[in-house]
């Protein structure tokens, strides 16, 4: 693991920029995120008024993510430092906050939009360990009141921009209100025995009660290896039990155990479920936040005797102004 304190060092030495309520001459914000669905949620926010890039590359693990030097750079010239929080992004974190320039700041969305009353505890994320699940982004609604202060963050830094910055927020949560009915919609429509998921990581605390799913398990442990051979044969009764139609793994995490659990309850293996990578390429319309979501509740209609059509017609596309 790299050294926190070596890319600390490397940046004590650079010279600091000024936040741009402090400098006149800096026309736009530089915003840095971390995950893909977070930089997007800011993106539709922020627009074309503000410079952001995002940290966490598409297909990379967020939890072990490290920051290289490079990244370490970006951070200590942002402006503005979008994170989701609940220890997800520890490393990180530190890292900005060891080289964070005078005037900027950093805003953890999850903390903001969960009580500690709301936190999931589960098998990838257990009590005992103290740290919630923090894929919140996973439930729309959440994803709502992201962008809301993402918002608030931006107006407060760039006063100029207030009303853009409003404006796209608002076409953003029309657009979230019009993705949760049709998610309901299609959730509808796989019969009620068959809502139950059983994934390889536990992405989906947040979104299963907004729509009526049950989590039954997850394979990925706490520490992020393999399950034991006495977990494997636990979930195995389990799916027997529960009488699972399908299981689903993750576009991100291959898992060679989760074939094998297919092949011996005859229960059909998923591996393109989506917590952080949106689909599709960069620049298409639906690799965004919202294409994610509809990608994931068609197949698991799809795969759970459901009609995915009901989203069909729904537009994934990007929600902010030029």
């Amino acid at each position: 693991m790299r050294s926190i304190l070596a890319i600390v060092c490397l940046l004590l030495v650079a010279p600091l920029v000024p936040a741009p309520h402090l400098a006149a001459a800096q026309v736009r914000l530089k915003v840095v995120s971390t995950v893909a669905p977070i930089t997007n949620i800011v993106e539709n926010v922020g627009g074309t008024r503000i410079d952001l890039e995002g940290l966490v590359p598409p297909g990379v693990d967020s939890h072990t993510f490290e920051p290289t030097p490079s990244d370490a750079r970006k951070l200590a010239a942002a402006d503005l430092i979008v994170v989701n929080g609940l220890a997800l992004e520890g490393t990180t974190i530190e890292l900005a906050q060891a080289n964070l320039k005078p005037g900027a700041r950093i805003l953890e969305l999850g903390p903001g939009t969960i009580t500690r009353d709301q936190w999931v505890f589960d098998f990838s994320f257990p009590e005992d360990q103290g740290d919630p699940n923090p894929h919140v982004w996973m439930n729309p609604l959440f994803a709502a009141r992201f962008a809301e202060l993402t918002r608030d963050a931006l107006v407060e830094m760039d006063p100029s921009n207030a009303g853009y910055y409003a404006t796209n927020t608002e076409l953003f949560r029309a657009r979230i209100d019009e993705l949760d009915r049709l998610i309901q919609a299609t959730a509808r429509t796989i019969p009620e025995q068959n809502r139950k998921l059983l994934t390889y990581h536990d992405s989906f605390a947040y979104f299963s009660p907004r729509y009526g799913f049950k989590v039954i398990g997850a394979i990925q442990p706490s520490d992020f290896s393999e399950p034991s051979p006495r977990e494997v044969a636990a979930l195995i009764d389990q799916i027997r039990a529960e009488q699972v139609p399908a299981i689903f793994g993750s576009e991100v995490f291959p898992s060679p155990v989760l074939e094998q659990i297919g092949r011996e309850t005859g229960v059909r293996y998923y591996d393109e479920l989506r917590d952080d990578d949106p689909p599709g390429e960069p620049g298409s319309p639906e690799h965004t936040y919202f294409g994610m979501l509809q990608f994931d509740m068609q197949l698991m209609a799809r795969a759970l005797g459901g009609d995915p059509s009901p989203l069909d017609t729904f537009d994934p596309s990007n929600t902010f102004r030029p």
